[in-house]
């Protein structure tokens, strides 16, 4: 029964995101940023109730008195396709960044150029991490959040690779803040096949941390730290899984 949930949600998915598509694209002829983010916020909501529906697949969020006023700079852990929906729910308007080959894709891409996003190219090294902070500098001044995934692509649980330094960059010379954000979707929503296994998705909001006057490398092994520590004790089977699920 699982299996043939998590068919009807992709399925669902699919159908939901290219028609939904089309209505936001023509909307947004007449609408400002602040009302597109509020219509793609509803798609979004829309995909975590399906979820919910017919995977049995939930999600609670830890932590949100940590979410400082005004608007910083998210930093994800990138396990799943979960939190690509999920972020736009959890976190005030906001921008993303994202690989540019999203932009390519018939009807989506022209949404998410809507959305302003920050759209760069993965394989150019420093030029990308300039285009961020330059466009990122100037949504930040436009009074939107910056949604990053410093691993730069989706990582099987337990694993990671080396942050990305655009998003610390971007808030030393900002002087904004850097959130953290751990969670346990890739234990739900894998990176491949299709089986969305059913459960709660923890999704953990860290203290934010100010980069202001520091070494980026050393910002970087802090949030990376942070971050990574508490995607292996979300798990399911680790210790503090073992005692949250027993006293329940």
């Amino acid at each position: 029964m699982q299996f043939i949930g998590s068919l009807i949600f992709t399925a669902f998915l699919f159908l939901w995101t290219f028609f939904y598509a089309i209505f936001f694209v023509l909307a947004c002829l007449f609408l400002p940023f602040r009302h597109r983010f509020r219509l793609a916020r509803v798609w979004a909501a829309v995909l975590l109730w399906a979820l919910k529906c017919f995977c049995r697949l939930d999600y609670r969020i830890e932590g949100a008195e940590n979410l400082p006023a005004s608007n910083h700079i998210a930093l994800w852990k990138h396990s799943s396709s979960w939190e690509t929906i999920a972020m736009g729910v959890v976190f005030p308007r906001q921008v993303w960044v994202l690989k540019r080959e999203l932009l390519w894709i018939p009807v989506v891409g022209w949404g998410i150029r809507q959305l302003h996003a920050i759209a760069i190219d993965r394989k150019s090294g420093h030029s990308a991490v300039g285009q961020v902070v330059e466009q990122g500098k100037q949504r930040i001044a436009e009074g939107d959040w910056i949604m990053i995934f410093p691993e730069g692509t989706r990582m099987l649980p337990g694993q990671t690779r080396r942050y990305g330094v655009s998003g610390t960059l971007l808030a030393a010379e900002t002087g904004r803040l850097i959130v953290p954000v751990a969670h346990n979707a890739g234990a739900y929503w894998p990176r491949r096949g299709l089986l969305k296994k059913r459960g709660t998705i923890r999704v953990v909001i860290g203290p934010p941390i100010d980069a202001r006057g520091r070494d980026v490398r050393e910002i970087n092994r802090e949030v990376q730290e942070w971050i990574e520590a508490t995607v292996t004790r979300l798990q399911p089977g680790s210790a503090e899984e073992g005692l949250r699920t027993r006293s329940v």
